[in-house]
């Protein structure tokens, strides 16, 4: 999907890790909420409440989920899906735009 349509966007923005990540979070029109963001190269530990799919736009990025050893490593129109409570390592290779989806 390219893009989004009659969106509530919340204003108020997501910045993490001195602001080398930042997000705008919205809700779609079946009630799910989502979030569109930039990170800028760099290593990142994220935490999750909710389960998520993080889809990369655009950039390149290597991912361990939490318990895991390996590093998988996602592109330009791929995606990696995080369980509820958990969190993930990301090395972020080159500039990444990316799509988070909450999974209630």
């Amino acid at each position: 999907m390219q893009s989004f349509k009659n969106v509530e966007l919340i204003k108020k923005s997501n910045i993490y890790f001195n602001g080398n990540v930042t997000s705008r979070t919205f809700i779609d029109t079946d009630g799910s909420k989502k979030s569109l963001g930039i990170m800028m190269v760099g290593e990142y530990l994220f935490g999750t409440a909710e389960a998520e799919i993080m889809e990369i736009i655009e950039g390149d990025v290597e991912v361990r989920l939490k318990g895991e050893n390996e590093w998988k490593t996602y592109k330009s129109g791929s995606s990696f899906s995080v369980p509820a409570n958990s969190s993930f390592d990301i090395k972020v290779k080159t500039i990444s735009d990316y799509c988070c989806s909450y999974i209630k």
